[in-house]
């Protein structure tokens, strides 16, 4: 396998230049400009004890090697010993500030990269895997946090090499000159390395993200798994992404670690340049030996920075790697966009779909082709078809999860696209096949569509499912924990409490996926007779596996290809013995009380 091979960028990612990328950064650092201002300013203290402390040391050496005495070594000692105590205290100033800066920036990234994604229509979540996805919320947002600290630092050092470059050349410009010769060597180093560290950082980071998708899609899958006992080729697929992400780590860990060791060389031959030119001139009383020990002494206090800026340029990279994949969730647009934010108010339900055109993706043949559908308001509308016969899509799409590519959906004689679309949703109550339950109990999964509703509210929505015996099954009724993904409770129960939920929600148009297809005979009695309530007075999309469903309903439509071919009622449609009385006789007909199919 490449190298490499599988870390392809997301059809979202984009490129941004560095002088963007920094700007970006900054402008999440202007509410903060006060912590901001006193960090740097911190910062200057520390680099003028940092860079005074030697100069001190080395008049010191020169006035005691013309009187040597206690009293001055003493003195030169405690000056030395309160600098050193400024300098760790500017230090701890520096660092809480700037940990409280770097933290409230982080939090705002990251708020901005959830919202980001919140704002997403599903179509990007059925194209982009998860996991992948919560690489970027968490940890490139927490490696953007490095490289808002290495900025910090990165600020230090720069202040630092230009005080010791002062000093250095108010000391003794011949030295200082041989000193300078090594800052344009190390800034090529630094230049050339840029490059290969970016695109080593953004490998690394997409081979994390994908072993975080690839174990998030195992643990959703684990059930799956064990029943086919496919554990065996889970742990084979994950061991190849793993070696995948190994090497490629091995390969960001080699480039990382390769710029230190060359730093060092060429600081190396700097120091003993300057130890042997300025060792001579001692010797020859052309510079003192303080003036000596200043230029000794300021090697690593001059190349320490130099080192660190051109290595923290490396790892500025990882930072704004991370940052661009951030910065490129939040830039992408939804396909979803409304046209206007009308005010909704309580809807009739009167729906109209006229000639929508719709599919998936691009390429991809038209789920529903010039499409048209009237459902006056309080129709309880029933749509039965073969599998992918565009039955979910028209939920899908009046649900505004999806964008359709033509025609119009309508609501009250509204576009869906004009109105406001948090205020629309609140008036759609949706079921689907399969219940998804949050973290919680039953009463905090119920009030999910109505956060202030008292449990009152809830009991009593919870009891009009038939009658409300499907609390007495649960250990602590309505404050029962339900797990994660409700995993504690059948999935009857789970598809009884997300009913529950729709009707303490209340809404104008409700939509079920067949909410009682998964479950046993007798909790589907229960919802149906909590269904006939609920039905009543509200315009009702079903979408029908069951017969009692299909009868219940106004009128049935039968799609076949994004098309309706036939409509009417239960018995009309049998009559006419079209496709509707081939799927009854298929699906339907065992269903009913009167099937014998031992007379058949």
């Amino acid at each position: 396998m490449h190298l490499t091979g599988g870390l392809n960028p997301e059809e979202y990612d984009r490129s941004y230049s560095d002088r963007e990328l920094v700007r970006r950064i900054a402008a999440y650092f202007r509410p903060h400009w006060s912590k901001v201002l006193l960090v740097a300013f911190m910062v200057t203290l520390i680099s003028l004890t940092a860079t005074i402390t030697p100069v001190i040391i080395s008049r010191g050496i020169d006035l005691l090697s013309g009187n040597p005495q206690l009293q001055l070594l003493l003195a030169l000692a405690a000056v030395v010993t309160v600098l050193g105590a400024l300098g760790w205290l500017f230090n701890f100033v520096h660092l809480w500030f700037a940990a409280q800066a770097v933290g409230d920036v982080v939090l705002a990234l990251r708020e901005d990269a959830f919202r980001a994604v919140m704002r997403r229509d599903l179509s990007f979540f059925d194209q982009f895997a998860s996991g992948r996805i919560v690489s970027r919320v968490t940890s490139d947002t927490q490696d953007f946090a490095t490289v808002v600290t290495l900025t910090v630092d990165l600020l230090s050092q720069l202040v630092l090499v230009v005080v010791i470059a002062g000093v250095m050349l108010t000391q003794n410009v011949r030295l200082a000159l041989i000193t300078f010769t090594v800052g344009p060597i190390v800034v090529v180093i630094a230049l050339v390395f840029r490059r290969l560290a970016r695109d080593a950082m953004q490998q690394a980071q997409r081979a994390q993200a994908t072993v975080n998708a690839t174990i998030q899609e195992t643990i959703s899958g684990i059930a799956v798994a064990k029943n086919f006992r496919q554990e065996g080729a889970i742990y084979t697929d994950f061991q190849a992404t793993n070696e995948l992400a190994y090497r490629v780590q091995l390969r960001r860990v080699v480039v990382f670690g390769s710029i230190f060791p060359l730093l060092n060389t060429v600081s190396g031959m700097a120091v003993a340049a300057i130890i042997y030119a300025g060792g001579l001139m001692a010797i020859n009383q052309a510079v003192s030996v303080g003036d000596w020990y200043l230029f000794v002494q300021g090697l690593s206090i001059f190349f320490y920075p130099i080192t660190s800026i051109a290595s923290f340029w490396s790892q500025f990279q990882q930072g704004l790697a991370a940052s661009e994949r951030v910065f490129a969730l939040i830039d992408d647009e939804p396909v979803v966009v409304q046209t206007a934010q009308e005010p909704v108010g309580r809807l009739r339900g009167e729906i109209a779909f006229e000639r929508v055109t719709f599919n998936y993706s691009t390429g991809r043949n038209a789920v529903l082709q010039d499409f048209s559908l009237m459902i006056p308001a309080g129709e309880t509308l029933a749509i039965v078809g073969h599998t992918g016969a565009g039955k979910s899509s028209l939920v899908k799409l009046l649900m505004r999860f999806y964008e359709f590519q033509a025609g119009d959906v309508g609501v009250d004689g509204r576009s869906i696209r004009t109105l406001d679309l948090s205020q629309y949703r609140r008036q759609l109550g949706l079921v689907p096949q399969v219940p998804f339950l949050f973290s919680g109990t039953v009463a905090d999964n119920i009030r999910y569509g109505r956060p202030g509703a008292d449990e009152t509210a809830v009991l009593t929505a919870a009891r009009q499912l038939g009658d409300g015996s499907w609390l007495d099954d649960l250990p602590e009724g309505i404050h029962t924990d339900v797990g994660e993904r409700g995993a504690r409770l059948s999935l009857g129960q789970r598809q009884l409490v997300a009913l529950a939920r729709v009707l303490l929600q209340d809404p104008a148009i409700l939509l079920l996926d067949e909410a009682t297809a998964s479950i046993d005979p007798l909790t589907e009695a229960q919802v149906q007779i909590a269904l006939a309530t609920v039905l009543r007075g509200r315009t009702s999309i079903v979408i029908a596996h069951r017969l009692s469903t299909v009868q219940a309903a106004d009128r049935i439509i039968v799609l076949r290809d994004g098309q309706i071919i036939e409509e009417g009622d239960h018995e009309g449609l049998l009559t006419a013995g079209g496709h509707y009385a081939e799927l009854y006789t298929t699906y339907f007909r065992h269903q009913s009380l009167d099937y014998r199919p031992w007379e058949n």
